[in-house]
């Protein structure tokens, strides 16, 4: 080791020297043989925190057992359950409550009913379309506003009539319900049709017609004719099929059917027929 100048000039220049070469901190007043000292312990870094685990993805919503077994199992449990309706009140709660038709899981709405329960006439359609999804109610659209103006014609209006559909969920893209669905769905407008005991039913299009009288011809070749209709319990109401105003908006010139069959249920109503 190079021995330190005794006197000050040398000291000073050894300095200067120093600073020159850019040693301008004096760390301690000896030298230290840093490769001689114990390696220094890393500084240890607090764990980061764990992320709280995602939560899990919902699981992917999945018909019931009811609407994947057999449609006529699914028939069969709604016919039970339609039976301990002892009220058009609790019917829907029932219905509301049903899974068994795969409907259900598409639409947005029940469209249960809509009008007078108590009313003589109860009109029943096919399937709610996209108005009737909407709101809740059956024939809310277009062809309900024609149905309005085809009662007014015979003095009748919403709060004298009940309207229902047999199948009470609108199909996806207003498409035809199938067989199966209707076979679901047939135990619980049979048990509202019993329920409000109408004295007049107005079966409006095909598909209401030939569900509920049994018919096998179309409309056009069953509209304007009286028919029975039987409920469970026995008591028989006089039907009358008639075409549905969606179709009639689709054919105008046959509303004159429509009008004819709507004044024969007037001179029914007036005990004239």
């Amino acid at each position: 080791m190079q021995d330190l100048p005794s006197d000050r000039d040398a000291l000073q220049a050894l300095l200067d020297f120093h600073v020159e070469a850019g040693v301008d901190l004096a760390l301690d007043e000896t030298p230290h043989n840093r490769f001689a000292e114990p390696k220094a312990e890393p500084v240890k870094q607090a764990p980061a925190p764990k992320a709280s685990p995602a939560p899990p993805a919902p699981a992917p919503r999945t018909l019931p057992r009811a609407a994947a077994s057999a449609p006529e199992e699914v028939a069969s449990l709604a016919r039970e359950q339609a039976r301990h309706a002892r009220s058009l009140e609790e019917l829907e709660a029932i219905l509301a409550g049903f899974d068994g038709c795969a409907l259900k899981f598409s639409a947005k709405n029940l469209a249960f009913a809509d009008g007078n329960p108590e009313g003589r006439v109860m009109l029943v359609g096919e399937a709610p379309g996209a108005d009737e999804d909407r709101i809740g109610k059956p024939f809310m659209g277009r062809s309900g506003q024609l149905l309005d103006r085809m009662l007014a014609t015979i003095g009748l209006d919403r709060s004298q009539v009940y309207v229902a559909n047999i199948v009470p969920w609108r199909p996806p893209g207003n498409r035809t319900p199938t067989p199966q669905e209707i076979a679901i769905c047939k135990p619980f407008i049979a048990r509202q049709i019993e329920l409000a005991s109408p004295e007049f039913l107005l079966c409006l299009g095909g598909p209401a017609a030939q569900n509920l009288l049994g018919v096998k011809d179309g409309i056009l070749r069953t509209r304007g004719r009286w028919f029975t209709y039987r409920t469970e319990d026995g008591r028989e109401i006089r039907a009358l099929p008639t075409l549905h105003p969606a179709y009639l908006l689709r054919q105008p010139l046959q509303k004159r059917l429509g009008w004819r069959d709507f004044q024969a249920l007037r001179r029914a109503l007036d005990g004239r027929e």
